[in-house]
């Protein structure tokens, strides 16, 4: 975990942000997230995007933003179950994954993510987006490794 930013003192508390790439290696940040929003009676938004670099009029965007939103649906299932005290919002679009989390981590009280933990030596080292989150968050951030 990274500390960053500064507590402010809100009527509402501020969220704990997720972001979820769509891989079994979410599971553990969502974990995190639900329990960190849970003990914090704060709400959880959770974060999926995905990559627009490639040509654009070869994609029916359309239909990429649904298969998005099913995906994020799929990897929350049963977390609201498990948490009913948890207010989830979805934020699910075409941008740098990166670029979201800290758009998002300016107005959060925590920010999670997964790290899939590439053995002794490779797994010391962050992803490109854990490490813009290190460096740039306006919050926490927490980065949590994949028991895989």
């Amino acid at each position: 975990m990274v500390v960053r930013g500064t507590e402010g003192h809100r009527d509402q508390p501020l969220p704990v942000v997720v972001g979820i790439d769509g891989t079994p290696v979410s599971e553990a940040a969502i974990a995190f997230a639900f329990e960190a929003a849970s003990a914090r009676r704060a709400p959880l938004v959770a974060v999926h995007t995905w990559d627009g670099s490639v040509i654009a009029e070869l994609v029916d965007w359309q239909s990429v933003a649904v298969e998005a939103e099913e995906e994020l649906a799929e990897r929350l299932a049963g977390w609201g179950a498990k948490y009913p005290d948890v207010v989830v919002r979805r934020v699910v679009g075409r941008a740098s994954a990166a670029r979201a989390l800290l758009d998002q981590s300016a107005q959060a009280q925590l920010v999670v993510v997964g790290s899939r933990g590439h053995g002794e030596v490779a797994g010391l080292l962050l992803g490109s987006v854990s490490n813009a989150l290190v460096h740039a968050a306006g919050c926490p951030v927490a980065i949590v490794r994949s028991g895989a």
